[in-house]
């Protein structure tokens, strides 16, 4: 009964903004959902495959979802086959079901078509084509002539993105599945797959950095090299965030004091989008394998426990067998960019754009576009970058009715970082399955457009990501709230941590100055001449005690991340925080009072002396 208790105190959070506390959690031993859900099949989640073929692993949408799931991003051309063995226990007649989704309904043929075989023979049903939300559809029946293992593969039909998150087998003709509630799915897989009558390994750390982008990254190697115990966990298979190969976002913003480890993480400034991107990921990737630091690549971060204003642990699963593990820690950064932790340890935050007048950060060069008159739930956007190749001869390119009615007549033959989407009634956290597929259509109308000029019927699409480059989401408030007049009057700070130059750079969609196409956005700079900078106080949470945040999940205001957003200065966040943690440790304390009774310490490990840094820092892009 002692485990059962502790478990009791446990919030796992599955998706939106609930909060769920198990108090019949389902990784006691013995425990069943209450539900009246069918149990007795085969269930296959898609994340298992044991060959992927052309699909990808897709794990950006498990929290609003509810699974990790695969995806034919083959640009236009069907992707080879994902394949697995699965065991039938039984012969006879078994149903199939497959949870998909239709991505692009409307009056077309769905570009999104793939079928299920099962020992090489097609299901009677095409998938992904019935309906705009994730759901179960019938496959029909298979006859099974023996009981033991068969081949099951995925098929697609199109090459464009095709999805799926599950198959079920099962012998009951009507079986009752899981719908739209998250908590609900995730239970009944944790059980069919025999997860939830596993115990959940534990590991404790000095320091738990969630989130593995450059401000994680950096986090992670300031707290090692002061010989800390660090565990790093990153939801995607690479490290790097925005600037890993699978975004290819270029670095911007200045070293200030962390070249030593910046240098190890940062990218060449290529144009986005480039192939190069791969190099630096080389790099990166051997960076973190030699630090010391314990990597969890593919671990998605799923919940919390909290005790008063602390959060003791959280829990990660890893990607492809859902399987969950406990991380405990006296300190934690969050470092996921949408402040999950944060949020989930309910945190104070902000989302979308104050009131010009709340913190005066009104311009009256661009009035609504910077700041609006009242509060609302406008951010700057997703990016999904993408580019083409001429090659010696014509080629062929399929037609995309589908697409059509967001591209409309804009072509194009590549796309840098103003293709972006950002929409007042879409979250980019809630909605970013939505946001990257609306983007995906943008993509492929303007190169179809672009491909009925002759000029371009050589080109062939190169590289499209199908991961989304987000730049603004929810902010973890602080003790101090950075706004734009600390950035452009240059305030000095006596626990100044990071320091920047670069422009306030703010973006709006161009169809709110009266273009057609709502995917491309503009860029509002307003000039700082010279350093500014950022205090200790924006890097902690002013309501959860052993809480760090770095990177644009930061204390700020939204006019205010418009400077320090980018990714040097996050990494330069990472690292004032990862040796925050260092002094927890050695002081035995929390942020807040290293800000208090460490600062100098604080300081001098970064290399800032009062509230200036001393010498001059690096160059922008270095």
């Amino acid at each position: 009964m002692k485990n059962i208790s502790k478990r009791r105190s446990f919030l796992r959070i599955i998706g939106g903004a609930s909060v769920t506390s198990f108090l019949s959690p389902s990784y006691v031993i013995g425990a069943r959902p209450s539900s009246a859900l069918s149990r007795t099949g085969v269930l296959v989640e898609a994340s298992t495959f044991e060959e992927l073929g052309g699909w990808k692993l897709d794990t950006q949408h498990y929290l609003q979802m509810g699974g990790n799931y695969l995806l034919a991003h083959g640009m236009g051309k069907p992707v080879a086959d994902a394949k697995t063995l699965i065991n039938l226990p039984s012969a006879g007649t078994w149903h199939l079901w497959v949870r998909n989704r239709d991505w692009c309904k409307g009056e077309w043929q769905s570009p999104g078509r793939f079928q299920v075989l099962v020992d090489g023979k097609p299901a009677t049903k095409t998938f992904g084509q019935a309906d705009s939300l994730w759901h179960w559809e019938s496959g029909g029946t298979l006859n099974i002539a023996k009981a033991g293992k068969v081949e099951v593969s995925l098929r697609d039909l199109t090459g464009f993105d095709g999805r799926c998150d599950a198959l079920y087998f099962t012998q009951e003709p009507s079986p009752i599945l899981p719908t739209g509630e998250l908590k609900e799915l995730s239970d009944w897989k944790d059980e069919l797959s025999h997860r939830a009558q596993e115990k959940i390994p534990e590991s404790s750390f000095d320091l738990v950095v969630v989130g593995g982008g450059m401000s994680g990254c950096g986090a992670a190697l300031a707290a090692r090299a002061q010989g800390l115990q660090v565990a790093l966990i990153q939801d995607r298979p690479l490290f790097g965030g925005n600037a890993s190969e699978e975004v290819r976002v270029h670095s911007l913003g200045i070293h200030g004091y962390g070249t030593e480890i910046l240098k190890k993480i940062d990218t060449a400034h290529y144009p986005n989008g480039s192939h190069k991107a791969k190099i630096d990921q080389v790099k990166r990737e051997k960076a973190m394998a030699k630090s010391g630091v314990d990597l969890f690549a593919h671990h998605l971060a799923c919940g919390l426990e909290k005790k008063g204003d602390k959060i003791i642990s959280i829990e990660a699963r890893e990607a492809k067998s859902g399987r969950i593990r406990r991380f405990r820690a006296p300190v934690f950064i969050d470092a996921t960019g949408d402040g999950w932790l944060g949020y989930w340890g309910g945190a104070d935050y902000r989302y979308g754009r104050e009131a010009a007048a709340q913190h005066s950060e009104g311009w009256d060069k661009y009035g609504d576009l910077w700041s609006p008159e009242k509060p609302d739930n406008r951010v700057m956007g997703t990016s999904v970058l993408w580019n083409s190749e001429r090659s010696k001869q014509k080629q062929e390119f399929p037609q995309v009715p589908w697409a059509m009615p967001v591209a409309g007549d804009n072509a194009s033959v590549k796309g840098e970082w103003y293709w972006e989407y950002s929409e007042n009634q879409l979250n980019q956290i809630e909605d970013a399955e939505t946001i990257r597929d609306h983007m995906l259509r943008a993509i492929f109308g303007s190169f179809a457009n672009a491909k009925k000029n002759p000029k371009y019927a050589p080109y062939q699409l190169k590289w499209v990501a199908y991961i989304g480059g987000k730049r603004e989401s929810r902010r973890l408030m602080g003790d101090h709230i950075y706004d734009m007049h600390d950035a452009v009057e240059r305030k000095e700070f006596p626990d100044a941590v990071v320091v920047e130059k670069r422009e306030v750079d703010g973006h709006f969609q161009r169809k709110l100055k009266g273009a057609k196409q709502d995917f491309l956005s503009s860029a509002m700079f307003r000039h700082t001449s010279g350093h500014y900078y950022i205090p200790f106080r924006s890097l902690y949470s002013r309501n959860l005690s052993n809480l760090m945040m770095a990177g644009r999940c930061f204390s700020c205001t939204h006019v205010g991340l418009c400077g320090p957003r980018v990714m040097n200065t996050c990494g330069q966040m990472g690292i004032a925080t990862g040796f925050a943690a260092s002094l927890c440790k050695k002081h035995t304390t929390s942020p807040r009072q290293i800000g208090k009774a460490h600062m100098q310490e604080l300081k001098k490990l970064i290399g800032f002396e009062g509230s200036k840094p001393l010498g001059n820092p690096s160059k922008p892009g270095h």
